[in-house]
């Protein structure tokens, strides 16, 4: 069932199933999906008696922004904010949260900076704080390869590129990150329907561009992302997720991320699985969110 309610800057829709009086749990998607990819997570949570919250992110779905003159930004500490802003809103005290990519980052941060709203975390690809002071470094040549779009989205071509037909460019990306996954076109339409938010190409522009120190940020979230520049570690119990077959991160990078976590800790590579993780391997995904519960 979709909800709607307004929390801290944005008019939120989110789903919820199961147990409104079961331990809650927030699922958070990235880019470029949606909602759709907990489909099945949510319902294996729902039957185990949580309470499964599952959010619209900023700039996707039916999820709306209450002030045109809010900056429509999509850097990491704005996102974390939104996070918090839903689970008081929902009178959520603390809750489990489980996400991969943009929402990976999102639970990551409030689970460092706020660890008394985090009974524990699920993160798909390991600890996803950006580190913007380091961004200029070259990686290895097989990143950069990968990482063609965040470059591409620096220029206007790019914002353009995304703007004039951003059902097929990022059903390429859904392809190139998950070569093992044969997804079927009307999966794919579900979820890109989320991508025709008004707000969707300037807040996608601004995240790969504010993560790289290309613009600036949201004044509101100064002091935020000063704390994350200290790449604060993160002490509630973790389970990292990589997926064996991830087409945009390569298998093992998490590998070394266990310095980031003070707390109980887990790392579980996925077989063949790609980088969306819960639509790919749900059984895995809501595996490790049960273990923390």
């Amino acid at each position: 069932m979709l909800n709607r309610i307004d929390a801290g800057v944005l008019n939120v829709t989110y789903a919820e199933s199961g147990d409104a009086d079961g331990r809650a749990v927030v699922l958070l998607h990235g880019f470029p999906y949606d909602i759709r990819a907990y489909d099945d997570v949510s319902g294996l949570l729902a039957a185990a008696g949580c309470r499964v919250i599952t959010p619209y992110l900023r700039g996707y779905g039916p999820t709306r922004f209450l002030s045109a003159d809010t900056p429509r930004s999509g850097q990491q500490a704005a996102l974390a904010h939104d996070l918090l802003a839903l689970m008081d809103a929902l009178a959520i005290p603390d809750a489990v949260l489980a996400g991969y990519d943009w929402g990976g980052r999102a639970a990551c941060i409030v689970a460092a900076l706020w660890p008394q709203r985090v009974r524990g975390l699920v993160s798909g690809g390991g600890y996803n704080v950006q580190d913007i002071a380091a961004s200029v470094k070259p990686q290895a040549p097989e990143n950069e390869w990968r990482y063609w779009y965040q470059y591409y989205f620096h220029g206007e071509r790019g914002r353009a590129g995304l703007a004039q037909d951003r059902y097929a460019f990022c059903q390429l990306l859904w392809r190139l990150w998950s070569p093992n996954w044969r997804f079927d076109e009307e999966t794919y339409r579900r979820s890109a329907a989320a991508f025709d938010n008004p707000d969707f190409v300037e807040v996608v522009i601004h995240s790969y561009r504010h993560r790289f120190g290309l613009a600036p940020g949201d004044p509101a979230y100064e002091h935020t992302e000063s704390l994350l520049a200290a790449q604060p570690p993160i002490s509630v119990p973790a389970v990292v997720l990589d997926g064996a077959g991830d087409g945009v991160s390569l298998s093992g990078d998490s590998a070394g991320h266990e310095r980031f976590f003070s707390g109980p800790y887990q790392r579980r590579v996925v077989p063949v699985a790609g980088h969306n993780l819960p639509q790919e391997a749900a059984q895995d995904f809501a595996g490790a969110i049960l273990a923390l519960l």
